[in-house]
């Protein structure tokens, strides 16, 4: 396992190779140094962690229904479900990590054809690059067929047991008691932080954001034990996970995640957007998050 810290001034993130993981994120604050992610201070921790912690998850983000699309058989670890790419999906395996640099570094795995039963040899490469209290992944795919990929970076954030803020999403994808989408988009309703308010106790939700957002706006800008984090992605949606089913050596709600992707089960749903990529279409996902002391 490989792995390499990142340093702007006082803010500091540690990255491994094992998953493309952020370890930590180190951020200066009033009170001293404070770290904002949650993650295991010893590397080993990360080859039995359950809770995917700071990893790049993929090839397919989320659940797929049934661990099958258009005859393809894939690997399931959640029931009779695949859930980030399988038991063997790219959280779970050793990355290349190379420093570019004090303040970016870059990820290389190449996904072997049938790995997890998806079609294709895939080069991924995820570039992280630190710019003062900025983080941002720049995610790549290139597959040598066509094949589905939408990854997700699955940083759970420390912002306190009652974190406040927006998020710029009016609808929600619906799901079933397996967590499984099935094609209906709802209104947001209850998870609907346009204006501000607190986050839910307990979601596990696809947040749809709004078609007509200023693409050069944060989608989200969330607030919580004395920190602010905004978020810049370009993707149609993202998972909100509030952390509360956290267990050792964590608690509930220690952290939560706000993961941006493709639609989940959109390869078994001819209404979501394709989350496919081919040769002459390769596969590009930005996402950019500050964390800053409020």
């Amino acid at each position: 396992m490989q792995r390499v810290v990142l340093e702007d001034g006082e803010t500091r993130v540690s990255l491994l190779s094992l998953g493309a993981r952020t370890q930590d994120w180190t951020l200066a604050t009033p009170a001293g140094p404070r770290p904002v992610i949650l993650g295991h201070p010893d590397p080993d921790a990360y080859r039995h962690d359950p809770y995917f912690l700071g990893a790049i998850v993929g090839r397919v983000a989320n659940r797929i229904g049934g661990a099958a699309y258009d005859g393809h058989r894939l690997v399931a670890n959640d029931g009779p479900h695949q859930l980030h790419g399988g038991p063997g999906g790219l959280w779970a395996v050793n990355w290349r990590l190379e420093a570019e640099g004090p303040r970016r570094a870059r990820f290389s795995y190449r996904s072997p054809e049938g790995e997890m039963g998806f079609p294709g040899t895939v080069d991924f490469t995820v570039t992280v690059t630190l710019d003062g209290t900025r983080l941002t992944y720049d995610m790549r795919a290139l597959p040598d067929r066509e094949t589905p990929v939408s990854l997700a970076q699955h940083n759970y954030y420390r912002l306190g047991a009652a974190p406040r803020g927006r998020i710029c999403a009016d609808r929600r994808l619906a799901r079933d008691g397996a967590g499984i989408m099935g094609g209906d988009v709802l209104p947001a309703g209850t998870l609907d932080l346009r204006e501000g308010g607190s986050l839910p106790v307990a979601a596990d939700d696809f947040l749809v954001f709004e078609k007509a957002r200023d693409a050069d706006a944060p989608v989200a800008e969330l607030r919580g034990d004395g920190l602010r984090l905004r978020m810049w992605s370009d993707q149609p949606g993202a998972q909100l996970y509030s952390g509360h089913n956290l267990g050792a050596p964590f608690t509930p709600r220690d952290g939560l995640c706000l993961e941006p992707s493709g639609y989940p089960n959109a390869v078994n749903v001819p209404g979501f957007p394709s989350v496919m990529a081919s040769p002459e279409r390769p596969y590009r996902h930005v996402l950019s998050v500050t964390i800053e002391a409020d």
